[in-house]
């Protein structure tokens, strides 16, 4: 579980960051795309692409954070 939390909370902010980059390049960086998908096709989220992203990337370290605490 804790393997689990870890990996998932480093990817969680790796797409986040990438996609903050992303946006702010304005599409230049199209390197980890994957939460183009999320911002573009859910449509409460469209416009707020940036914030979305660091909401992501938040939740990474949270999830990170969370997987220092839980025991093996």
């Amino acid at each position: 579980m804790k393997r689990f939390l870890e990996v998932t909370g480093f990817l969680l902010i790796v797409f986040g960051v990438c996609g903050v980059i992303r946006e702010l390049s304005d599409g230049w960086f199209k390197l980890m795309g994957l939460t183009r998908f999320l911002t573009e096709n859910v449509w409460f989220m469209e416009g707020r692409e940036i914030f979305v992203n660091i909401v992501i990337a938040a939740l990474g370290l949270v999830l990170l954070i969370v997987s220092d605490r839980v025991r093996k």
